[in-house]
């Protein structure tokens, strides 16, 4: 599993801030690093409780190397499943 510099630095803090285009606008927005269980898999993700469009989702997740979620979706890096970053 390749991440990027960008998804190591979560990984250590717990958090990260990247910018995404959302409304038309660029804003700054917090993701934390968060475990999610499904099934009998339990991996780890970027976390954002804000609306963010599924192409940004798709941005940040090939950009950092991990899955990322929001509140209207959830994105994977290309050619990456779940079970991908079981033990991260």
């Amino acid at each position: 599993m390749e991440l990027s510099r960008l998804g190591q630095e979560a990984l250590m803090k717990g958090r990260i801030k990247i910018r995404v285009m959302r409304s038309g606008m660029i804003q700054q927005i917090t993701f934390t690093v968060t475990k999610v269980k499904v099934g009998n898999i339990e991996y780890t993700e970027l976390f954002s409780d804000r609306q963010i469009d599924t192409s940004e989702l798709l941005r940040v997740a090939n950009e950092t190397g991990l899955p990322v979620e929001a509140r209207n979706g959830k994105a994977f890096p290309e050619g990456k499943g779940a079970s991908d970053f079981e033990s991260i």
